[in-house]
């Protein structure tokens, strides 16, 4: 087996935990702490039960990001980032960028801190737009997955 396919492989189980991981939160923990929490513990209980998962995406998102450069560098993919038909590539580094920038920056920056304000005035609005960030980066991430997945293996050539 070579670096590449290890490599590879090591991006596709970096994304199934982390994408899956999104996808877990939005369908099945946010409207489990919706129907079983009162307005005002909705905030504080997910965020003490997403904090577990940061450190799982937080590991996740620098694996991938960092097989990621590894395979686009040793197969020498950088010309697809000037190619429109590779737009799939494109997506899959936004998808990425603003990941990492949520997880590595904002989150601990302000991001909880504005959260935590935020549900103590109003929780119900509060916890109502977690839970659409959450579909948001869950729909961005599933079509970057498909695209990627269809582009990677000729289903999208132009």
């Amino acid at each position: 087996m070579d670096e590449a396919s290890i490599a590879r492989a090591l991006h596709v189980f970096g994304v199934v935990l982390w994408i899956g991981g999104v996808g877990f939160v939005t369908t099945v923990l946010l409207p489990a702490v919706g129907r079983l929490k009162e307005p005002h513990e909705r905030v504080a209980f997910f965020e003490e039960i997403e904090g577990r998962f940061a450190r799982q995406a937080k590991a996740t998102t620098l694996l991938v990001g960092l097989s990621g450069f590894y395979l686009v560098h040793i197969w020498g993919l950088w010309d697809r980032f000037t190619d429109p038909a590779y737009f799939w590539m494109h997506a899959m580094v936004a998808v990425w960028v603003i990941f990492s920038v949520m997880l590595f920056i904002a989150e601990p920056l302000f991001l909880h801190k504005w959260f935590v304000e935020k549900a103590q005035s109003h929780p119900e609005r509060t916890f109502r737009l977690i839970q659409r960030m959450h579909w948001v980066l869950l729909t961005i991430s599933l079509a970057t997955v498909l695209a990627a997945t269809l582009g990677s293996h000729g289903g999208l050539a132009f």
